[in-house]
């Protein structure tokens, strides 16, 4: 069984928006998942297998502007699982 690799990025957006962030990820089935990492600031992460990285980039990038989506560096107190 060959090992499946993902790739990992953190985002910032507005607290009212995280709900329905983790909606519209989980209506593209198996595309990406999010973990929130702080809810009070609004920092996810989200992750997606590499094979599928075009097709959830392209979400990613729609969303940006619609959500208020903003890619930021890993924070310092991030705990991988």
């Amino acid at each position: 069984m060959p090992h499946t690799r993902f790739v990992s990025r953190c985002f910032q957006l507005p607290t009212a928006r995280i709900a329905y962030l983790r909606f519209i990820l989980e209506g593209y089935d198996g595309l990406a998942f999010m973990r929130t990492l702080d809810p009070g600031r609004g920092l996810v992460e989200i992750g997606y297998p590499l094979l599928r990285r075009r097709d959830a980039e392209d979400l990613l990038g729609a969303l940006e502007p619609e959500i208020g989506l903003t890619e930021i560096p890993r924070p310092d107190d991030y705990r991988p699982l």
